[in-house]
């Protein structure tokens, strides 16, 4: 993920010798920077409500997956056609030799004769002994579980956008810190060049402190550069083809994470779309199951047809201008070469396949619950943690640095007081916006992301 990205970069940064970068509040966590020179201006204040609002309106994935459930609902409409008379109008033309019969291709012989005729045939199924209603049912249901899977599609976005909006204000946060050392390092160069010109401290030290000058601004320069990833990361977890640099404002921290999992699991069984898309297209598996089934069944169809045979140079002793006729046809499967089992075979193996990963699914989705609850808890224990590490850190580097400045310490010790000192700002940075983000991750993981 990127976060970690940026925080393995920047403490990457800072395991060289670092010297005086005390920072003015240290206990408290950076707020996100101005932007930098050459940064492009922040455009707009956006909120995690107005990003997870826009991204909700404009992604192509949810679009993506509401225009599939809308076509899975057509196929309903299909399904029931079957229970609804169909109607062909037809138009016949016909020339045969005059008196003449038909031949091979026929068990009996019927006379040919010139004809032109119109009319209507009507077809009415009257029962199928169920299979119409276990397909309709089949694709009710798979029109249900596409909705589940537009929904369990928005979540997966939402969570794109809460973990895009947290890793640009950490990105923005680590600027600030990288700043902050940027000018200390500064001072403290002018300080030891100064006095290097009195005599009172050595070349070598003008140089430790010029070179980690240059860490440090390698560090703001790396730093800028994440936090333009971070804003190519949110535009595209909002659906925007153009990056905008948004001034994001701040979100306040989540409270504690429950503390257990196991209520969790049971709101995840309960909420999570992707088990409810499981759970109903194994309901319709055994729809389709049943309807396979009901193939061995007769099924019973009204026809009735009429219409017109206008003259058209036909014998008149042919029969006369019109006609019309009605029929119920029952048909019985008797033998086709086990196609019927063989497909009902197959569908109940489909079933049983779709319970199997109905049952993987609830398994993962616990496994998933109880990581995301561990991650929470840890990152939300971090916090206390990191805040205290800043408070000892700046309290060392404060010792060091008197005792520098008495000339009862070298620069080593100064320099390995600053590093502790930016190791736990930057620790006490990504513990903070990590238990964000971990928070999201453990509310889509119960489903209760919004």
């Amino acid at each position: 993920m990127r976060k970690y990205h940026v925080a393995i970069t920047i403490l990457t940064l800072c395991a060289g010798a670092l010297p005086y970068a005390g920072l003015a509040n240290a206990g408290q966590v950076p707020a996100a920077p101005p932007p930098s020179p050459t940064a492009p201006a922040p455009q707009n204040t956006l909120t995690l409500a107005q990003a997870t609002a826009m991204a909700l309106q404009s992604h192509p994935q949810i679009a993506a997956a509401q225009d599939t459930a809308a076509s899975a609902g057509q196929h309903i409409t299909e399904s029931r056609a079957a229970y609804y008379p169909t109607v062909d109008g037809e138009i016949t033309g016909a020339q045969g030799l005059y008196e003449s019969r038909l031949g091979a291709g026929a068990l009996s012989s019927s006379q040919l004769f010139n004809r032109f005729g119109s009319g209507l045939q009507i077809t009415q199924l009257v029962t199928d002994f169920g299979r119409t209603k276990n397909l309709v049912a089949q694709s009710q249901y798979q029109a249900q579980a596409a909705v589940q899977n537009t929904q369990a599609t928005i979540y997966d976005v939402v969570l794109g956008v809460n973990r895009g909006f947290f890793g640009v204000l950490m990105a923005q946060a680590y600027v600030t810190v990288a700043n902050e050392t940027v000018r200390t390092r500064q001072t403290l160069t002018d300080q030891v060049t100064a006095l290097a010109n009195a005599n009172l401290k050595s070349q070598l030290d003008v140089n430790f402190a010029a070179v980690n000058l240059s860490e440090a601004k390698l560090l703001l320069i790396r730093s800028q550069d994440a936090v333009e990833q971070s804003y190519a990361d949110l535009a595209r977890a909002l659906g925007q083809e153009q990056v905008v640099h948004y001034n994001l404002a701040g979100v306040a921290s989540p409270g504690a994470p429950p503390a257990s999992a196991e209520p969790l699991i049971a709101d995840a069984i309960q909420n999570r779309p992707e088990l409810r898309n499981v759970q109903l297209q194994l309901q319709g598996a055994q729809s389709f199951e049943q309807a396979e089934a009901d193939l061995s069944h007769p099924s019973v169809s009204f026809i009735a047809v009429g219409g017109a045979l206008p003259y058209l140079g036909q014998d008149p002793r042919v029969a006369p201008y019109g006609y019309e006729g009605a029929a119920v046809n029952v048909d019985i499967p008797i033998f086709n070469g086990h196609l019927f089992s063989a497909r009902r075979q197959a569908a109940h193996y489909e079933t049983q396949a779709t319970g199997e990963r109905l049952r993987n699914l609830r398994q993962q989705v616990e496994r998933d619950v109880r990581a995301a609850w561990i991650s929470a808890s840890t990152a939300y224990e971090r916090i206390p943690v990191t805040d205290q590490f800043v408070k000892q850190a700046q309290l060392a580097f404060e010792l060091a640095e008197g005792r520098y400045n008495l000339g009862l310490a070298s620069i080593v010790e100064i320099t390995q007081a600053q590093l502790n000192l930016t190791q736990a700002q930057i620790e006490n940075v990504s513990a903070t916006y990590d238990y964000q983000s971990a928070y999201a991750q453990l509310q889509y993981a119960i489903g209760a992301l919004r």
